[in-house]
């Protein structure tokens, strides 16, 4: 099919750029690594506000799932950046990217953590009030570590789909994977040699996730 597309491949055009798809490379990962750590952080919050005895807590939980979940993150990164951030005066594009991606994946880690901890028998709830245990206790050393073993699988599949959604930052211009490769394509007007070292970096980024997370869901089962 390639060869039926009449395009002469000049990839010492992109070679000259490399650096900038290595910047974009490292930065992507960077910024999906504390989004991944800040997003659980976001998503253990609401878990718990979820089944706060406050009505007001628990609404506002459901209203930022409901929110984040039902709208597009290219329209959230608008909205959050050109909005929120300029008027609060957060300059610093690289860490409100971070926090952007971070409020949509929390969300859905939000998901799997009530799901994880909701798949866990009621029996073991009620052998932990039988022994004498607080609530901190119960979540603490029975609850928690079985639900946590069991959104594992989930939580890796979370951080692919954060590496690839990390490229719509590049919408505010953060100098991420994309943001570079669709510089180079406009240095060098080569857009298969710019688009094609993209796709090949995002699979080595989430292939060994996606493969890892099958072993991880294997080993559970067994």
């Amino acid at each position: 099919m390639f060869k039926n597309v009449s395009y002469t491949f000049n990839w010492d055009s992109v070679f000259e750029y490399k650096q900038k798809f290595i910047d974009g490379f490292i930065m992507t990962i960077i910024i999906s690594f504390f989004a991944l750590i800040l997003s659980f952080a976001i998503g253990l919050f609401f878990t718990y506000a979820q089944n706060s005895r406050l009505l007001m807590l628990r609404f506002f939980s459901r209203f930022y799932i409901e929110i984040i979940r039902g709208t597009p993150l290219l329209v959230q990164i608008l909205i959050f950046f050109y909005v929120f951030a300029n008027n609060l005066g957060f300059e610093n594009r690289y860490i409100v990217g971070i926090f952007i991606l971070a409020l949509f994946a929390g969300a859905y880690v939000c998901e799997i953590i009530r799901g994880a901890i909701e798949s866990i028998d009621i029996a073991q709830y009620e052998t932990s009030i039988s022994l004498g245990m607080t609530n901190y206790q119960m979540y603490r050393y029975i609850i928690f570590p079985q639900a946590f073993t069991r959104m594992i699988p989930a939580l890796t599949g979370q951080f692919a789909s954060i590496i690839k959604d990390s490229s719509l930052l590049s919408i505010i211009s953060i100098s991420e994977f994309t943001m570079n490769a669709q510089e180079v394509n406009a240095y060098t007007y080569s857009t298969f040699e710019s688009y094609i070292p993209l796709a090949i970096g995002y699979l080595l980024l989430t292939y060994p996730i996606s493969y890892y997370t099958k072993r991880l869901e294997n080993n559970i089962k067994k």
